[in-house]
C-alpha cells in the first residue's frame, strides 16, 4: 500500500456501517481513507449487515480489519470493543466517534422526554463512554487521538432541541479531554460537519416528505455559501489529518467541514 500518513496505527471507528443509499456515510468514508493511510481498523457498528459492508470495502483496498458489534449505549459495550481492540491489535491509536441520530428530535415544548434521553444516550453519552473506556490505554501508551464528530447545529441556530444540545456537548466534552489529557499525549479534537451529502441526511427526509432525493440535495445545495453540500469524504480526509502525526499540536479543536456554512448561520 505504500508509505501511508497512518502506517502502523490502531484505528476504532465507532458508527462504520453504511447505511442504505446512494452515497457513502461518514464512518464507511473513514474507513476507506484510514485503510486508503496504512491503519489496523476495528470496525463497530451495531448493525452486522451495514458493517460487513464497510470490512469488504477497506479488506479490498488491502486492510488488516475486523468487526465489533456493539450499541454504544451500554457502556458493557463500549468497555468491550475497546477491550477487543486491545486483544485484537495490542494497542489503540485512534479513537473516531461517529454515531449519533435527530430522528424523534422537536422544538423544545413539543419534545418527548424519553426521546430527550434516547438522542443523549446514543449522541452525548455513548461518546463519553467509547472515551472513558480507551483514555487508559492511550495514556499508558502515551499517544493518541480522539475524533468526535460534531456538528454545525452546535454552533447556530437550529429549530429543534435535543441534537443540537448533544452536539454542543460533544464539543464541551472534547475540549475537556483534550485539556485533561494533553499532559499525557492524548489529543482530542471535534470535526463539525455542515450539509454532508450522506444517506442518513437524505434518505429519511425524502422519505418522511414523500419528495425525491434530489429535490432534498438541491435544497440543502441552495444553503451552502460554496453551493453545494460535502462528501463524507470531506469529513473523511479531516479525520485523516487528525489522526495522523501531522496534527501532533492540534488538541481541543473545533474543526468545521462546511462549505461555510457557519459563516452563513453562525
Amino acid at each position: 500500500m505504500g508509505q501511508g500518513r497512518l502506517d502502523g496505527k490502531v484505528a476504532v471507528i465507532v458508527g462504520a456501517g453504511q447505511q442504505p443509499g446512494g452515497t457513502p456515510g461518514n464512518g464507511r468514508a473513514t474507513a476507506e481513507r484510514f485503510a486508503q493511510e496504512g491503519a489496523a481498523l476495528l470496525l463497530v457498528d451495531i448493525n452486522e449487515e451495514w458493517v460487513q459492508d464497510t470490512l469488504a470495502a477497506v479488506q479490498s483496498l488491502g486492510a488488516t480489519a475486523s468487526v465489533f458489534l456493539a450499541d454504544i449505549t451500554r457502556e458493557a459495550d463500549c468497555a468491550a470493543l475497546v477491550a477487543a481492540c486491545i486483544d485484537r491489535h495490542g494497542r489503540i491509536d485512534v479513537l473516531h466517534n461517529n454515531v449519533g441520530r435527530s430522528k424523534g428530535d422537536r422544538r423544545t415544548a413539543e419534545m418527548d422526554a424519553d426521546m430527550w434521553d434516547a438522542i443523549m444516550a446514543m449522541n452525548l453519552k455513548g461518546m463519553f463512554m467509547t472515551c472513558k473506556h480507551a483514555l487508559p490505554h492511550m495514556v499508558a501508551q502515551k499517544a493518541g487521538s480522539i475524533i468526535n464528530i460534531s456538528s454545525t447545529s452546535s454552533l447556530s441556530g437550529r429549530p429543534t432541541v435535543a441534537y443540537k444540545t448533544s452536539k454542543g456537548a460533544v464539543n464541551t466534552l472534547t475540549q475537556h479531554i483534550a485539556f485533561e489529557n494533553a499532559q499525557h499525549g492524548v489529543r482530542a479534537n471535534a470535526i463539525v460537519p455542515g450539509l454532508i451529502d450522506t444517506p442518513m441526511a437524505i434518505e429519511r427526509r425524502a422519505h418522511e416528505r414523500g419528495v425525491s432525493r434530489e429535490v432534498v440535495r438541491a435544497e440543502r445545495d441552495a444553503l451552502v455559501p460554496m453551493g453545494f453540500m460535502g462528501s463524507a469524504y470531506d469529513v473523511a480526509d479531516a479525520a485523516v489529518f487528525l489522526a495522523s502525526d501531522e496534527s501532533r499540536y492540534i488538541t481541543g479543536a473545533l474543526l468545521p467541514v462546511d462549505g461555510g456554512l457557519l459563516l452563513k448561520r453562525g
